[in-house]
């Protein structure tokens, strides 16, 4: 059935295709951020290990709004690795970093999510995507105070 709600084709197309990557983006930082809660060790395990787990959590549940959205727009949502690989902009560790290290990584996966949320908004504004834009500004609050968390553990 053809999809009739204010947005052209066009649009609708652009806004999914960049809400691809924002998925890709939250897949890779959520399994990042899974692992390091499995992983980490040293002075800092209980703090890290329960943070870790609370963004996780989050993202987690971040996958599945993003994802539904893409499909209201009537485009399918990518859901395999290889997809999640070509599309994402945050790569894998496939390593067990240091803790400080594990820190650092979820600070640039934060930051390269956000970057990748506020390349979509021009597409969403262009289409008059209201409810994309608000999924965005969501997402953008998130990764903006989470980087600013774990940077803050550096110092």
């Amino acid at each position: 059935m053809k999809i009739d709600i204010g947005i052209s084709d066009a649009d609708r197309k652009s806004i999914a295709e960049g809400l691809n990557k924002v998925l890709a983006d939250t897949f890779a930082l959520y399994i990042k951020t899974h692992s390091f809660h499995w992983n980490v060790t040293g002075p800092m395990f209980n703090t890290l290990h329960t943070m870790f787990m609370t963004q996780y959590t989050e993202l987690w549940t971040a996958l599945d709004e993003i994802a539904e959205r893409i499909r209201a727009l009537g485009y399918p949502a990518p859901g395999s690795f290889s997809q999640f690989a070509e599309l994402a902009s945050i790569k894998e560790e496939v390593g067990v970093p240091k803790a400080n290290d594990m820190i650092r990584q979820l600070v640039e996966g934060h930051e390269a999510a956000a970057r990748t949320i506020r390349s979509v908004f021009p597409l969403a504004e262009q289409g008059s995507d209201e409810p994309t834009a608000d999924l965005l500004t969501q997402r953008l609050q998130i990764h903006d105070k989470t980087a600013w968390m774990l940077r803050s553990m550096l110092e």
